[in-house]
């Protein structure tokens, strides 16, 4: 049974795909305004559309079906009774229902040119502001929220999900309503023009209802199965060009390419099979529909000739009949666009629903003014990882740590050391015991507060794509460029940077690429001392770097220590000789603590270590 998380977004609970629409009407309210414009287009275009049949109506009936022209298409010499008066009145009101068509044209393409408009800019609004909601959203969740969603499968949903559904606010939800009311309208219309004929049409139309409903139903399914499987190749491809130089390493460009192909291709067959029903939903719709019509308008013509209705008004009901079938039509083509939308946005608000587990309190306390430093105290802290539940990280860790103490904690890999850091940034909250921070548990203070006054500085460094000067000002985004210089002094990095072609101006590329290893540690070091916290993290802070250069770290490293309560995690112990307190762990437990002195003369795991380390510093030539 798996241990997901109940925000885990793949495990909500599925929705009717109106639910899932209506989720979005939020994000339309701030533009009621705009949606108003749209409708009122939509509303003079539609009814202009309407108008059309009328006007071709009386052009024919008046117009070219008069005694006149029928004695002429009969091949008689004279119209005989017609007086020329007539004739010219009959001129000028043909010549009038032309001028009529031509403004309603003009009414039409102003119409939709501003329905156009109002709807294409609610769909490029609409998107940015869901991109923006669910993008915060996901910033707020957990560390357990990120073991169990890749962060590929995040960037499908902010791309590709939210791009169907720009289609379908800016586009299809404008077309649907635009044919709906035209299939209303032309059917009221057929029915006026011809009742007997317009009760077949509606009779056979009812034919076309069922077969959407089943198809669209099967396209909604058909398009989640496809933007996941869209998603899961994504995700594969960013881990893959996020560890590139190992692939390289290893040569395996040919494997990584051939799961990449696999993997492509899964979700082009997802697509296909979506697309083969959607045309097929489609294509249904279009030869019941326009099935239908033929059969009336065969009935229509016979009525023609037996003189029950006339030439204008046959041609009124054939225009009316072709708007039914071409609205119908699209409301299919559309309902197709909804059912593939409705996966996406069912996609993202899973995002949107998630609510993290470590959240703020609802009336969380202040942190005191810092002092010398934070006291930090862990009393029976056990915490186990939620993807190993059975496996204890820590287990009843009793541990204090007084305002400007420094304390290592030492231990083989797999100990406890870094959990017990993201516990103090309460990135999860422990199963049993408590931590508190200056006399406050964690539970009782907002993430962000806490956090605020932690500085960490991890083993492997984060540099951001921007200039050195936004890297190190990350820290503390008020701080100005001489604060930020200093920190990048005290970090030892000030000398590299200044070589940089631009200086502090210098991007650094993707993750730093264009750093050494030393040089992002030394940057992500400045950036932890430019934000001056009372809790200083240092996790290997110093791994990175060559010899002479730990050396001047170390030193600057041990004058932001001064003032300030410091953890530090370490696997070389030279780094970590002169802590006040050294604190051994083992499978989740501590099992010494001390001076190095002191635990060296104990014996145990720490006196082994120091042992094969130390010895084997001497034996190097």
């Amino acid at each position: 049974m798996s241990d997901a998380p109940a925000s885990t977004p793949r495990v909500a609970p599925r929705r009717s795909t109106l639910s899932v629409l209506r989720a979005l009407l939020p994000f339309l309210a701030p533009y009621r305004a705009r949606v108003a414009v749209a409708a009122a287009a939509l509303l003079v275009a539609a009814a202009a559309t309407l108008v059309v049949p009328i006007a071709f109506r009386q052009m024919i009936d008046v117009g070219f079906a008069t005694p006149a022209a029928r004695a002429a298409a009969a091949g008689a010499r004279s119209a005989g009774a017609r007086s020329a008066g007539a004739a010219l009145a009959e001129a000028a009101n043909v010549n009038l229902w032309f001028m009529a068509l031509f403004g309603v044209a003009v009414v039409l393409a102003l119409g939709t040119a501003l329905r156009y408009y109002s709807v294409s800019w609610l769909g490029e609004r609409v998107t940015a502001d869901l991109r923006r909601a669910v993008y915060r959203q996901v910033l707020r969740q957990d560390a357990r929220f990120f073991e169990t969603l890749k962060t590929g499968e995040v960037l499908s949903r902010l791309s590709t999900d939210t791009t169907l559904i720009q289609t379908l606010v800016g586009t299809s939800v404008s077309l649907g309503l635009r044919n709906a009311l035209l299939f209303v309208g032309a059917l009221a219309m057929l029915i006026v023009t011809s009742a007997q004929l317009a009760s077949i049409i509606v009779g056979l139309l009812l034919l076309v209802v069922l077969p959407i409903l089943v198809f669209g139903r099967r396209v909604r399914h058909l398009s989640r199965a496809s933007q996941d499987a869209v998603a899961d190749s994504s995700a594969l491809a960013g881990e893959t060009l996020g560890a590139i130089q190992i692939v390289q390493a290893y040569a395996r460009e040919p494997l990584e390419a051939r799961r990449f192909a696999d993997s492509t291709e899964a979700a082009f067959d997802s697509a296909i099979r979506r697309t083969r029903a959607r045309a097929l939903l489609t294509a249904l719709a279009i030869v019941l529909v326009f099935g239908a019509i033929v059969f009336v308008l065969w009935i229509g013509a016979h009525a023609v000739l037996e003189g029950r209705l006339t030439a204008g008004l046959l041609t009124q009901f054939i225009l009316y009949a072709a708007l039914v079938a071409g609205a119908t039509g699209a409301v299919a083509e559309v309902f197709g666009d909804i059912q593939r939308a409705a996966g996406a946005t069912e996609r993202l608000l899973e995002l949107l629903d998630a609510e993290p587990a470590i959240r703020a309190p609802a009336r969380p306390q202040q942190l005191p003014p810092a002092g010398r430093g934070a006291h930090v105290a862990l009393d029976a802290v056990t915490f186990s990882y939620p993807s190993r539940p059975a496996e204890r990280a820590l287990d009843r860790v009793t541990l204090e740590v007084m305002p400007g103490e420094t304390v290592a904690l030492v231990g083989p890999s797999g100990a406890g050391k870094t959990t017990l850091f993201q516990l103090l940034l309460r990135f999860h909250d422990p199963q049993a015991g408590s931590i508190r921070f200056d006399g406050i548990d964690l539970r009782r203070l907002d993430p962000a507060d806490l956090r605020g006054a932690i500085g960490l500085v991890s083993q492997d460094s984060v540099v951001f794509s921007a200039d050195a000067m936004e890297n190190i000002r990350y820290g503390r985004l008020e701080a100005s460029d001489a604060e930020v210089i200093e920190a990048a002094r005290a970090a030892n990095a000030h000398e590299f940077i200044e070589r940089l072609p631009a200086g502090y101006r210098t991007f650094l590329g993707e993750r730093g690429v264009r750093l050494s290893g030393g040089q992002r540690q030394r940057i992500a070091i400045a950036r932890a001392l430019l934000k001056n916290p009372p809790l200083l993290l240092l996790d290997e802070a110093t791994s990175a770097l060559d010899a002479e250069s730990e050396r001047a770290v170390q030193a600057a490293l041990e004058r932001a220590m001064q003032g300030r309560t410091t953890l530090v995690i370490a696997h070389r112990l030279a780094t970590i000789i002169g802590a006040d307190r050294i604190v051994v762990l083992e499978h989740g437990r501590v099992i010494d603590v001390g001076t190095h002195a002191q635990l060296v003369e104990r014996g145990g795991l720490y006196a082994r270590l120091a042992a094969m380390q130390f010895d084997s510093a001497v034996e190097s030539p």
